[in-house]
């Protein structure tokens, strides 16, 4: 009981013992897998609960307490070696919403009013084994704004990667759909066909925008899918998954920013007090933390973020929101007070360039983002206390990572003239890309910030047609942040193999080839 009253003390000098009442229960091990506390099932000690603000861990018994107020979801953090029993939907069951009165009218509904509190909010576990060694999938943005857009989301990229075996979970980076709440259910059916655990970010278009209060912004989002703020154990990994979209704006009132509420950093700061400093942390939020995009992000509270994770020598980051996708990398420039740069990987969307684009053979828009980087997905691979993932393009093999445009024949006078481009998806900025002709000499390429040539294309297949192209028009270029680039060596005439190289942070290798025939 020592950890529950320091716990409690603790609350009391911060401020929030507010609360009325004391939710009591027990973390246990369900042993028959019911989903009820039989009397010979017995307590799990040291296992962290939270009332989204405080921590606490339970007793030897199993055993915890914490205070909440009339807006709490009540919730276990998940310890490795342990499973979650899943509702019908492939939900894990970690929470209990305690709102009396539930939730002030709204467009799109929220939480009914829940009543009393009951006498035991108990949490089951069940033993499981897992390994240090696993991988997830990760998606951005499904950000379906109807259900025709739904419609594409399962067809291209559920229907594809629930057929993958491996990925022990996964994690939605919020956006799940575009600002019509009502599609929320829809979405959680179609995620419940990838069969496994899911866990969910609330992204800005996941809100509900009739609030004038950001702590009410959730309110759709809690009923079906529970707090939006929490934290898993698997393996040696420790994930924490985080609201970081302010609405109303804190300053101006009007749209959002990205950022956090103190409460919510609050839990942050608790829960890490019972996180071994030598787990892999891994956090999950919807909006990048980048400070180079001036009021974007709240900078004070990306600085207490960062002073929480200072000691712990091995994290990461997941966002979405962007539409494209980019490595990130935090140093003392930006607060970061770790020996190595915080990573954060900007992940690509499910939805690409919000479904647009011309249709391929599966009905489905190609929807490539402005950065020229294809739909999919990621997939992170751990393994103890570090990572690395792939970017896993829909529709195409494991192994295409890079993309080469440039042209197929050319005239042996003019052959200098062209350039050849490699858009390699997963690159970061100080990636070295390298090309040869034939079994020719290796060359370095040049990293350029330019669009993307072969999505520029894809737009002006749009902007220049002279008879109707079926499709929405995609959304303008940006320049790509991995992107290279060459001027085609003199070649003789014939045909000649143009092979590119690009060896990923993680040491991997992957290549790339164009053919080209020089004419007279």
């Amino acid at each position: 009981m020592k950890n529950i009253f320091w716990a409690l003390v603790a609350c009391a000098l911060s401020g929030t013992t507010h609360a009325q009442e004391l939710a009591r229960g027990v973390v246990y091990i369900d042993a028959n897998a019911n989903g009820l506390r039989d009397k010979k099932e017995v307590g799990l000690a040291g296992v962290s609960v939270s009332n989204g603000v405080d921590v606490v861990q339970t007793d030897a018994k199993g055993n915890y307490q914490l205070p909440v107020q009339d807006d709490n979801i009540i919730f276990v953090v998940k310890p490795s070696g342990y499973k979650l029993a899943l509702d019908q939907e492939n939900h894990p069951k970690f929470y209990h919403i305690h709102k009396p009165k539930g939730s002030p009218a709204l467009k799109f509904a929220g939480v009914t009013a829940t009543g009393k509190l009951p006498k035991s909010v108990d949490f089951a576990l069940q033993p499981v084994e897992e390994p240090a060694k696993f991988s997830a999938f990760v998606f951005g943005d499904p950000q379906a704004y109807n259900e025709a857009e739904m419609d594409y989301f399962k067809r291209a990229v559920v229907d594809e990667a629930k057929t993958r075996k491996g990925p022990a979970f996964g994690i939605s980076l919020g956006d799940l759909v575009g600002n019509d709440l009502s599609l929320h259910p829809g979405y959680k059916q179609t995620i419940s066909q990838m069969e496994l655990p899911w866990y969910n970010v609330i992204g800005n278009h996941d809100l509900n925008f009739d609030v004038k209060s950001d702590s009410l912004s959730d309110e759709s989002f809690e009923r079906l899918f529970g707090p939006a703020n929490y934290a898993f154990n698997v393996g040696n990994a420790h994930f924490i998954i985080l609201d970081d979209v302010l609405y109303p704006h804190p300053t101006t009132g009007e749209g959002y920013q990205g950022g956090f509420r103190k409460e919510q950093l609050d839990f942050v700061e608790n829960n890490l007090r019972f996180v071994p400093k030598e787990k892999l942390v891994v956090l999950a939020f919807h909006i990048p933390l980048n400070p180079d995009n001036e009021g974007w992000f709240r900078n004070e509270d990306r600085q207490r973020l960062f002073d929480l994770l200072k000691d712990y020598p091995n994290t990461l980051s997941l966002s979405a929101h962007t539409h494209f996708q980019q490595q990130n990398y935090y140093n003392a420039s930006h607060g970061w007070k770790g020996k190595q740069p915080h990573h954060e990987y900007n992940v690509g969307t499910t939805s690409g360039d919000w479904y647009s684009g011309q249709l391929n053979a599966q009905g489905v828009p190609v929807s490539a983002m402005r950065d020229g980087t294809p739909k999919g997905y990621a997939i992170l691979h751990i393994d103890n206390d570090k990572y690395a993932f792939d970017y896993k393009v829909v529709g195409q093999d494991d192994d295409y990572a890079i993309d080469l445009y440039g042209p197929a024949v050319v005239s042996a006078k003019y052959v200098r003239r062209y350039p050849l481009y490699a858009n390699f998806f997963i690159g970061a900025k100080d990636n070295v890309l390298r090309y040869r002709v034939d079994k020719g000499n290796w060359k370095t390429m040049e990293r350029v910030a330019d669009q993307d040539p072969a999505y520029t294309a894809s737009v002006l297949a749009f902007d220049g047609a002279d008879s109707f192209v079926d499709g929405r028009r995609p959304s303008d270029a940006v320049p790509s942040t991995h992107l290279w680039k060459i001027k085609l060596p003199k070649l003789a005439i014939g045909k000649h193999s143009i092979t590119v190289e690009a060896k990923d942070m993680f040491g991997r290798v992957h290549t790339a080839n164009k053919e080209i025939e020089v004419v007279e």
